[in-house]
């Protein structure tokens, strides 16, 4: 799975205005709606699940990275979106560090091995402090797609 492939420059959100996760979770819920990536029908479902993942641990795993993400019968494939905060976002992190790049998916419900590789992928690609680099000095959406594209590994 290519990451790049998860996202459009619709599903990208390159200076949040949320100052705390719940407000960062809501505010990339909205864009994937707004973009038809999600019905707008099933977004409290959604953002129920998401809510109910991050109250068991949060999501944000340290180096101003979160990875929220859930499982729903809402969506019939991978659905993702991302969200960039330049003056941080507060995320009850495990290293205590406001978050600045937060990547959300949600699952259809009866993969677990795709959400397991999903987020390994996710966390695994930017654990690299080089792609964190590029995407915190990307200009826009397109910009932040494209190393996405770019760094994103293929397989």
């Amino acid at each position: 799975m290519m990451l790049a492939n998860l996202l459009s420059a619709e599903q990208i959100i390159p200076e949040m205005l949320a100052g705390e996760r719940w407000q960062a979770i809501e505010e990339i819920v909205n864009v994937l709606v707004e973009a038809g990536r999600i019905a707008g029908k099933d977004k409290p479902s959604i953002l129920a699940a998401l809510q109910q993942r991050e109250e068991t641990m949060s999501t944000g795993i340290g180096f101003g990275i979160a990875i929220p993400h859930a499982s729903s019968d809402c969506v019939t494939e991978v659905v993702a979106g991302f969200g960039r905060s330049k003056g941080g976002i507060e995320f009850d992190s495990l290293d205590n560090q406001p978050v600045h790049f937060i990547v959300l998916f949600i699952v259809p419900r009866d993969q677990f091995q795709t959400h397991l590789r999903t987020l390994a992928a996710i966390a695994k690609f930017l654990n690299d402090r080089t792609v964190r680099d590029e995407l915190g000095s990307a200009g826009n959406a397109q910009e932040i797609l494209k190393v996405f594209t770019n760094r994103s590994p293929r397989g």
